[in-house]
């Protein structure tokens, strides 16, 4: 850990930081619960490495070329996954897949990008405590489950520029 953020703490650093528990803990709960709301709503992007390209279409066992005809599109920020209209969701994420049972997964799960590994704990997301909550709002999964340490959410954090 580097000097500054020893030194600095944050919102997520204080005991109870979402104010939901009295426990005392320290850091932010999160255990993915299959929803999908974070692969669907507006329109958005998913940014990728050519790496990242490279190791889902191995996944999908397609050339690299084809990966990016078939499943992404150019946007003003770089290169991003490709998103479907689905009615009543909105956009989902190309690689979205939505079971019937309503739990949802991700058909390159095991080379998704980094951006999809480090969701919720993006800069964006950990602001303070209202950006936070905001998220929480439409994410079952934030708030609950796997206690995350602050050291573990500032790495993950800056893992991205999101």
């Amino acid at each position: 850990m580097s000097k500054n953020a020893k030194s600095k703490k944050e919102w997520f650093d204080k005991p109870d930081p979402t104010g939901k528990t009295d426990s005392g803990e320290v850091g932010l709960r999160f255990t993915c619960t299959q929803c999908g709301h974070c692969c669907t709503g507006p329109t958005g992007f998913v940014l990728f490495t050519d790496d990242e390209a490279a190791a889902m279409a191995r996944d999908l066992e397609i050339t690299k070329a084809e990966f990016y005809t078939q499943y992404t599109r150019d946007t003003l920020v770089g290169k991003s996954l490709k998103e479907i209209v689905v009615d009543g969701f909105g956009y989902d994420c190309v690689f979205l897949a939505r079971g019937k049972d309503g739990k949802t997964g991700c058909q390159v799960y095991g080379s998704r990008p980094e951006q999809c590994r480090t969701w919720p704990f993006w800069k964006s997301n950990l602001v303070d405590k209202q950006a936070w909550q905001e998220e929480a709002d439409g994410c079952p999964g934030m708030n609950t489950g796997k206690l995350h340490t602050p050291e573990h959410i500032r790495l993950t954090r800056d893992r991205v520029e999101i």
